[in-house]
């Protein structure tokens, strides 16, 4: 996408990045200025909250895992103060079960690392009627049973026996599977 190419900001390009991984979040700062956003950086959970109770902008980026605590906490502060501001949620740790938890909390939308400048734009700015168009990289099909896997897991409170029950597979398997890293 060219810079010619991206949807009106709109009147207040204020946008709140707030990622505890410092080289990607100056990163992702520069490119989203270069796009024409005023951008603001915290690097934690409190002083997220404390940008958004201060000074609410139009948008947000926000990572789901931070060394303080959960990004969604930033998430339902802005929702608080500003309603109508589009919410990123960004995570390395994508599962369904997070993507659903930070869209009733309120985000717009929710992207895993490793996104890009563009694909942060297109979620911003995309209408809430259009979806956006299709992810350049989507999640392999490994993946998306890794995801379900885990979220199962998770559902089933870390219990391996009552995961490998519910989703019909040896416990053997199962424990072999949840040992490995997940797929790409």
């Amino acid at each position: 996408m060219a810079d010619g190419e991206f949807k009106d900001i709109g009147e207040d390009p204020s946008l709140l990045i707030v990622d505890d991984d410092e080289p990607f979040l100056r990163r992702l700062a520069r490119a989203m200025e270069k796009r024409g956003f005023q951008t603001e950086t915290a690097d934690s959970v409190a002083a997220g909250k404390a940008i958004a109770t201060a000074r609410p902008p139009a948008y947000a980026v926000v990572d789901l895992r931070l060394e303080d605590g959960n990004g969604l906490d930033v998430v339902e502060v802005l929702r608080e103060k500003r309603p109508e501001a589009k919410i990123v949620v960004l995570t390395g740790y994508g599962a369904i079960a997070t993507a659903v938890a930070a869209v009733k909390i309120g985000a717009t939308d929710y992207l895993s690392k490793p996104a890009d400048a563009n694909d942060v734009t297109s979620a911003l700015l995309a209408d809430g009627e259009a979806l956006p168009p299709p992810p350049e990289n989507p999640m392999s099909a490994d993946r998306v049973r890794w995801e379900h896997i885990q979220r199962v897991y998770e559902q089933c409170d870390r219990n391996v026996s009552e995961t490998a029950r519910r989703l019909n597979m040896h416990r053997r398997t199962l424990q072999r599977i949840l040992a490995k890293r997940s797929p790409r």
